[in-house]
């Protein structure tokens, strides 16, 4: 898994850099077929932006958030992320499984 972090009107300081890791982590213990994450911050105004881009096979997921604080902004990030990647591993064992079922129903006689 590769981690890309970037910063809009923001510097990434080590401890930021090391928060975000710790939350992308997290992820991957959830679903092992993660090809690379992009995470930007941003700051506009007085709104802190957090938004990621993750690259599974087959799709891309992304998600953004913001918040008035930008640590609030990268945990509300981890949640929606753990949330879609939650979805579409279910999905593709939903499809597995359904696809599975279906040729054994067929290949039974009658």
């Amino acid at each position: 898994m590769n981690l890309n972090l970037t910063g809009h009107h923001v510097e990434i300081t080590p401890a930021m850099r090391d928060y975000v890791t710790a939350k992308m982590s997290k992820i991957k213990r959830h679903f092992d077929n993660v090809i690379d994450i992009n995470v930007t911050l941003s700051v506009e105004k007085l709104k802190q932006n957090a938004e990621a881009n993750v690259r599974v096979r087959g799709k891309n997921i992304f998600v953004e958030t913001n918040s008035a604080n930008m640590y609030a902004s990268i945990d509300n990030l981890a949640d929606k992320l753990d949330r879609k990647i939650l979805k579409h591993k279910e999905k593709n064992v939903d499809h597995r499984n359904n696809s599975t079922l279906k040729t054994q129903e067929s290949e039974q006689p009658d």
